[in-house]
Protein backbone atom coordinates (compact mmCIF):
# COMPACT_ATOMS: atom_id res chain seq x y z
CA UNK A 1 0.00 0.00 0.00
CA UNK A 2 1.14 3.63 -1.04
CA UNK A 3 2.31 5.47 2.42
CA UNK A 4 1.25 8.73 2.62
CA UNK A 5 2.02 11.60 5.17
CA UNK A 6 -0.78 14.04 5.72
CA UNK A 7 1.29 15.54 9.02
CA UNK A 8 0.09 19.14 9.83
CA UNK A 9 -3.43 18.74 7.88
CA UNK A 10 -6.30 18.55 9.26
CA UNK A 11 -9.39 16.40 7.91
CA UNK A 12 -13.09 16.35 8.38
CA UNK A 13 -14.89 13.01 7.68
CA UNK A 14 -18.62 11.75 7.68
CA UNK A 15 -19.81 8.79 8.42
CA UNK A 16 -16.68 7.59 10.25
CA UNK A 17 -19.01 5.76 12.72
CA UNK A 18 -18.32 2.11 10.51
CA UNK A 19 -17.61 0.84 7.24
CA UNK A 20 -15.35 3.18 4.48
CA UNK A 21 -15.77 6.51 7.15
CA UNK A 22 -14.27 4.49 9.99
CA UNK A 23 -11.21 3.36 7.08
CA UNK A 24 -10.80 6.70 6.05
CA UNK A 25 -11.13 8.44 9.59
CA UNK A 26 -8.39 5.62 10.33
CA UNK A 27 -6.24 5.85 7.46
CA UNK A 28 -5.81 9.68 7.77
CA UNK A 29 -4.95 9.86 11.16
CA UNK A 30 -2.53 7.19 10.86
CA UNK A 31 -0.97 8.88 7.93
CA UNK A 32 -0.42 12.00 10.38
CA UNK A 33 -3.94 13.98 9.93
CA UNK A 34 -5.72 15.63 12.81
CA UNK A 35 -9.46 14.10 11.85
CA UNK A 36 -12.92 14.77 13.12
CA UNK A 37 -14.89 12.05 12.42
CA UNK A 38 -18.82 12.80 12.60
CA UNK A 39 -21.60 10.43 12.42
CA UNK A 40 -24.92 9.79 14.35
CA UNK A 41 -23.78 6.55 15.64
CA UNK A 42 -21.22 6.65 18.51
CA UNK A 43 -17.78 6.68 18.29
CA UNK A 44 -15.88 3.08 17.32
CA UNK A 45 -13.37 1.50 19.77
CA UNK A 46 -10.80 1.73 16.72
CA UNK A 47 -11.14 5.66 16.63
CA UNK A 48 -11.01 5.65 20.48
CA UNK A 49 -8.16 3.93 20.28
CA UNK A 50 -6.14 6.93 18.43
CA UNK A 51 -6.92 9.42 21.52
CA UNK A 52 -6.90 12.97 20.81
CA UNK A 53 -5.27 12.35 16.31
CA UNK A 54 -9.29 11.88 16.41
CA UNK A 55 -11.92 14.02 17.58
CA UNK A 56 -15.13 12.43 17.52
CA UNK A 57 -19.06 13.87 17.17
CA UNK A 58 -21.56 12.30 16.63
CA UNK A 59 -24.89 14.25 15.26
CA UNK A 60 -27.01 14.45 12.28
CA UNK A 61 -25.76 16.00 9.37
CA UNK A 62 -29.17 16.87 8.58
CA UNK A 63 -28.82 19.69 11.04
CA UNK A 64 -27.01 22.50 9.59
CA UNK A 65 -25.98 24.48 12.48
CA UNK A 66 -24.36 20.51 13.98
CA UNK A 67 -22.36 20.41 10.97
CA UNK A 68 -21.20 23.92 10.59
CA UNK A 69 -20.47 24.12 14.43
CA UNK A 70 -18.44 20.75 14.03
CA UNK A 71 -16.24 21.40 11.10
CA UNK A 72 -15.84 25.47 12.92
CA UNK A 73 -14.43 23.58 15.82
CA UNK A 74 -12.39 21.15 13.35
CA UNK A 75 -10.66 24.52 11.97
CA UNK A 76 -10.03 26.03 15.06
CA UNK A 77 -8.52 22.67 16.65
CA UNK A 78 -6.07 22.55 14.05
CA UNK A 79 -5.84 26.12 12.75
CA UNK A 80 -6.33 24.97 8.97
CA UNK A 81 -8.64 22.74 7.14
CA UNK A 82 -7.19 20.95 4.25
CA UNK A 83 -9.61 17.76 3.51
CA UNK A 84 -13.44 16.55 3.59
CA UNK A 85 -14.60 12.90 2.57
CA UNK A 86 -18.00 12.95 2.55
CA UNK A 87 -18.90 8.90 3.20
CA UNK A 88 -22.24 8.88 5.05
CA UNK A 89 -25.29 7.57 3.60
CA UNK A 90 -27.70 4.96 3.90
CA UNK A 91 -29.06 2.00 1.94
CA UNK A 92 -32.66 1.12 3.29
CA UNK A 93 -33.78 -2.37 1.32
CA UNK A 94 -37.25 -3.03 1.26
CA UNK A 95 -38.23 0.65 2.25
CA UNK A 96 -35.85 2.26 -0.65
CA UNK A 97 -37.71 0.59 -3.96
CA UNK A 98 -39.08 1.61 -7.34
CA UNK A 99 -40.07 5.35 -7.36
CA UNK A 100 -43.16 4.57 -9.59
CA UNK A 101 -44.59 2.57 -6.02
CA UNK A 102 -41.89 4.17 -2.82
CA UNK A 103 -43.78 5.65 0.24
CA UNK A 104 -42.23 9.11 -1.49
CA UNK A 105 -41.38 10.24 2.53
CA UNK A 106 -38.48 7.37 2.10
CA UNK A 107 -37.42 9.19 -0.84
CA UNK A 108 -37.28 12.83 0.90
CA UNK A 109 -35.49 10.91 3.90
CA UNK A 110 -32.78 9.42 1.71
CA UNK A 111 -32.47 12.60 -0.50
CA UNK A 112 -31.94 14.72 2.53
CA UNK A 113 -29.10 11.91 4.26
CA UNK A 114 -27.91 10.80 0.95
CA UNK A 115 -27.26 14.24 -0.71
CA UNK A 116 -28.02 17.33 1.28
CA UNK A 117 -26.00 16.27 4.31
CA UNK A 118 -23.05 16.78 1.68
CA UNK A 119 -24.51 20.21 0.99
CA UNK A 120 -24.23 21.00 4.43
CA UNK A 121 -20.17 19.58 4.94
CA UNK A 122 -19.23 21.56 1.38
CA UNK A 123 -21.05 24.38 2.66
CA UNK A 124 -19.28 24.81 6.02
CA UNK A 125 -15.99 23.64 5.06
CA UNK A 126 -15.17 25.56 2.29
CA UNK A 127 -14.85 28.96 3.47
CA UNK A 128 -12.28 26.91 5.81
CA UNK A 129 -9.98 25.44 3.10
CA UNK A 130 -10.18 29.41 1.42
CA UNK A 131 -8.52 30.53 4.40
CA UNK A 132 -6.52 27.76 3.97
CA UNK A 133 -5.34 28.62 0.71
CA UNK A 134 -6.59 25.10 -1.01
CA UNK A 135 -7.90 21.51 -0.40
CA UNK A 136 -9.51 18.42 -1.15
CA UNK A 137 -12.66 16.83 -1.09
CA UNK A 138 -13.97 13.07 -2.01
CA UNK A 139 -17.46 12.26 -1.85
CA UNK A 140 -18.50 9.02 -1.62
CA UNK A 141 -21.01 7.68 -4.90
CA UNK A 142 -21.39 4.37 -6.12
CA UNK A 143 -20.97 1.96 -9.35
CA UNK A 144 -24.84 1.10 -9.38
CA UNK A 145 -26.20 4.97 -10.55
CA UNK A 146 -24.56 3.69 -13.76
CA UNK A 147 -26.62 0.25 -13.73
CA UNK A 148 -29.90 -0.77 -14.18
CA UNK A 149 -30.87 -2.93 -11.26
CA UNK A 150 -33.72 -5.39 -11.52
CA UNK A 151 -34.02 -4.61 -7.68
CA UNK A 152 -34.35 -0.72 -7.44
CA UNK A 153 -33.79 1.24 -5.00
CA UNK A 154 -34.51 4.46 -6.78
CA UNK A 155 -33.57 7.19 -4.33
CA UNK A 156 -30.44 5.69 -3.41
CA UNK A 157 -29.01 5.46 -6.75
CA UNK A 158 -30.77 8.69 -7.61
CA UNK A 159 -29.35 10.37 -4.55
CA UNK A 160 -25.83 8.64 -5.71
CA UNK A 161 -25.94 10.15 -8.98
CA UNK A 162 -26.07 13.76 -7.75
CA UNK A 163 -23.50 13.49 -5.73
CA UNK A 164 -21.42 12.71 -8.38
CA UNK A 165 -23.24 15.90 -10.27
CA UNK A 166 -22.65 18.36 -7.40
CA UNK A 167 -19.29 17.27 -7.13
CA UNK A 168 -18.42 18.40 -10.56
CA UNK A 169 -19.84 21.54 -10.00
CA UNK A 170 -17.58 22.00 -7.03
CA UNK A 171 -14.67 20.97 -8.90
CA UNK A 172 -15.45 23.87 -11.63
CA UNK A 173 -16.58 26.37 -8.98
CA UNK A 174 -13.51 26.13 -6.74
CA UNK A 175 -10.82 25.36 -9.29
CA UNK A 176 -9.63 28.95 -9.12
CA UNK A 177 -9.15 28.74 -5.10
CA UNK A 178 -7.06 25.42 -5.67
CA UNK A 179 -9.81 22.91 -4.01
CA UNK A 180 -10.23 19.77 -5.81
CA UNK A 181 -13.34 17.82 -6.09
CA UNK A 182 -13.71 14.16 -6.54
CA UNK A 183 -16.05 11.35 -6.16
CA UNK A 184 -15.22 7.32 -5.86
CA UNK A 185 -17.95 4.90 -6.92
CA UNK A 186 -17.61 2.04 -4.64
CA UNK A 187 -18.38 -1.36 -6.22
CA UNK A 188 -19.78 -4.15 -4.13
CA UNK A 189 -18.36 -3.91 -0.88
CA UNK A 190 -18.47 -5.73 2.73
CA UNK A 191 -18.92 -3.35 5.32
CA UNK A 192 -22.64 -3.37 7.24
CA UNK A 193 -24.37 -1.57 4.78
CA UNK A 194 -24.11 -4.88 3.33
CA UNK A 195 -25.21 -7.24 5.78
CA UNK A 196 -27.76 -9.24 3.32
CA UNK A 197 -24.31 -11.19 2.30
CA UNK A 198 -24.46 -13.25 5.55
CA UNK A 199 -22.94 -16.72 4.35
CA UNK A 200 -20.30 -17.67 2.97
CA UNK A 201 -21.96 -18.86 0.28
CA UNK A 202 -23.78 -15.87 -0.60
CA UNK A 203 -20.69 -13.86 -0.27
CA UNK A 204 -19.24 -16.27 -2.84
CA UNK A 205 -21.79 -16.04 -5.20
CA UNK A 206 -21.12 -11.76 -4.81
CA UNK A 207 -17.52 -12.27 -5.57
CA UNK A 208 -17.88 -15.04 -8.23
CA UNK A 209 -19.83 -11.99 -10.51
CA UNK A 210 -17.04 -9.59 -10.25
CA UNK A 211 -14.16 -10.23 -12.96
CA UNK A 212 -11.44 -9.97 -9.99
CA UNK A 213 -13.48 -12.40 -8.40
CA UNK A 214 -13.66 -10.79 -4.73
CA UNK A 215 -15.63 -8.13 -3.00
CA UNK A 216 -14.29 -5.08 -2.02
CA UNK A 217 -13.01 -3.94 1.71
CA UNK A 218 -13.66 -0.54 3.15
CA UNK A 219 -9.79 -0.45 3.25
CA UNK A 220 -10.07 -0.49 -0.76
CA UNK A 221 -11.81 2.67 -0.58
CA UNK A 222 -10.02 4.44 1.58
CA UNK A 223 -6.35 3.74 -0.32
CA UNK A 224 -8.90 5.52 -3.89
CA UNK A 225 -9.59 8.19 -1.08
CA UNK A 226 -6.10 8.84 0.37
CA UNK A 227 -4.52 9.14 -2.74
CA UNK A 228 -7.00 11.70 -4.24
CA UNK A 229 -6.77 13.21 -1.58
CA UNK A 230 -3.10 14.20 -1.84
CA UNK A 231 -0.73 15.82 -3.41
CA UNK A 232 -0.33 13.04 -5.79
CA UNK A 233 -3.47 13.56 -7.05
CA UNK A 234 -3.11 17.60 -7.48
CA UNK A 235 -3.97 17.55 -11.27
CA UNK A 236 -6.80 15.68 -11.01
CA UNK A 237 -10.64 17.36 -10.06
CA UNK A 238 -14.15 16.36 -11.40
CA UNK A 239 -13.85 12.65 -11.80
CA UNK A 240 -15.90 10.11 -10.71
CA UNK A 241 -12.83 7.09 -9.56
CA UNK A 242 -14.78 3.45 -9.70
CA UNK A 243 -13.51 1.29 -7.30
CA UNK A 244 -15.43 -1.66 -8.37
CA UNK A 245 -13.19 -4.45 -9.14
CA UNK A 246 -13.84 -4.45 -12.84
CA UNK A 247 -18.16 -4.56 -12.23
CA UNK A 248 -19.05 -1.68 -14.53
CA UNK A 249 -17.45 -4.02 -17.14
CA UNK A 250 -20.01 -6.01 -16.94
CA UNK A 251 -22.62 -3.85 -18.49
Amino acid sequence: MLAYDFSGKSAVVTGAGGGMGEAIALALAKAGAKVTAIDLKGKPESLAALGDRIQFAQGDLRDLAFVEKTIAAAHQRAGRLDYLANVAGVLWFGRDKSALEMDLGVWDEVMAINLKSMVHTARAAVPFMRKTGGGAMVHVSTVQWMRGDPHPQDAYQASKAAVCAFSRSLAMQLAADKIRSNSILPGATLTPLQARWSTDDIRRQVADYIPIKRIGTAEDMANATLFLLSDQASYITGVELPVDGGLLLRN
